[in-house]
């Protein structure tokens, strides 16, 4: 399973590193998390609150399909759609 959380990160977190997420109104930074689904934590990202989540899951997938080559079917929710899901059919295995 893949998804996001916008977060408040503490105050010694430089600005550049900030964003504004606009559907969560947060202005700070946002968790990529990819679990198994007993919950077992498979990889996380951190990046900028304004990072669309189809751009941070191609990065983040892209990492875990390297460490996991068995990885075969992700759940996600509607934040997920369109390009990353024509990017994950263009890098399964035939």
């Amino acid at each position: 399973m893949i998804d996001s959380q916008s977060v408040t990160a503490d105050a010694v977190v430089g600005s550049d590193s900030r964003g504004f997420d606009g559907g969560k109104l947060v202005n700070d930074r946002k968790r990529h998390v990819v679990v198994a689904t007993l919950g077992l934590l498979l990889g996380v990202m951190v990046t900028a609150a304004d990072t669309g989540d189809r751009i941070a899951a191609q990065v983040l997938l892209a990492q875990v399909t390297d460490a996991y080559h068995r990885l075969a079917l992700v759940w996600a929710d509607a934040g997920y759609t369109g390009s990353l899901i024509e990017y994950c059919r263009g890098s399964s295995p035939t």
